[in-house]
């Protein structure tokens, strides 16, 4: 790698729907960084070796993905954030030393601000659909923002409980067919789940009970405007798309990786969402 040259990766198996590339080299270009982002489709029992030759491969740091987020952290050094998601998808290099940190949480609360600011004036309690990886960097954001109630509500109640003892006595756990019941008094509703994803089951349930002032976030960005993001729209409730969150916790990888703290902007949302609708309208083979 040249002194001027810097590059990152994403690495995955698969790889090559991620979009972290397109974002990536969009900011490159526009803060005219000498600079490279590249996509790595790496098998799970070649991930050891390759993270651990970053540097020898040119890489100043990396995203992860699936399948690879939970062996980056016992790879790497992460940070309170890392540890506690359980998972890792930003790796960079610091004097030799492999560091981790896991920027969904940031980038799930930073899109909450963008369209639902001043939410967490009176965070009282929320409604986090999902026990998984990114129910939990939900959960661990949310109690960073002083949310006073968080309830899990999973198809697997074991799953969920296990979230209850890590994060202590603020979150609770209701069954799947008590979801109506929690949303009464909710001011905020997350859905982690893929469920209304393309090529996933649709996500149907009835936000009735949910108050008029709450905000409904939903982590799923194929499609941008997800069945529950509509129903909500139709309530006339303030939501939270899948695709901020994804614009917002590509942030500081990049940061980290080319010494520039990029903007989320509104060309680049319309880039990537292009980029989306046009991978949607291609025929399934």
């Amino acid at each position: 790698m040249s002194a001027a040259l810097r590059a990152a990766c994403v690495i995955g198996w698969p790889v090559v729907h991620s979009r972290s590339p397109l974002i990536h080299t969009y900011w490159l270009e526009h803060y005219g960084i000498a600079g490279a982002y590249r996509r790595e489709a790496v098998k799970p029992e070649d991930f050891a070796a390759f993270v651990q030759s970053l540097a020898a491969r040119g890489y100043v740091g990396a995203n992860v993905t699936v399948p690879h987020k939970e062996a980056a952290l016992a790879l790497s050094e992460p940070d309170e954030r890392a540890r506690a998601v359980g998972a890792v998808n930003t790796l960079w290099l610091d004097g030799g030393v492999l560091r981790a940190t896991n920027t969904d949480v940031e980038g799930f609360l930073r899109n909450l601000d963008a369209c639902a600011p001043q939410w967490d004036r009176s965070p009282r309690k929320a409604v986090v659909l999902g026990a998984g990886g990114a129910a939990r960097a939900v959960i661990f954001g949310l109690i960073e923002r002083g949310v006073e109630r968080l309830v899990v509500v999973n198809r697997t109640p074991g799953r969920a409980e296990l979230l209850r003892r890590q994060f202590g006595p603020r979150v609770q756990v209701a069954p799947w067919d008590e979801l109506g019941r929690a949303l009464a008094d909710a001011t905020l509703l997350v859905n982690t789940t893929t469920l209304g994803m393309h090529g996933q089951p649709d996500f149907d349930i009835d936000l009735a009970p949910l108050p008029d002032r709450a905000i409904v976030a939903d982590l799923v960005y194929a499609p941008v405007v997800t069945p529950l993001l509509a129903a909500a729209m139709a309530r006339g409730l303030r939501t939270a798309d899948g695709l901020g969150m994804l614009l917002h916790q590509a942030v500081r990888g990049f940061a980290l990786w080319f010494g520039t703290t990029p903007e989320v902007t509104g060309e680049l949302r319309a880039l990537v969402e292009a980029d989306l609708d046009r991978a949607a309208a291609k025929p399934v083979p």
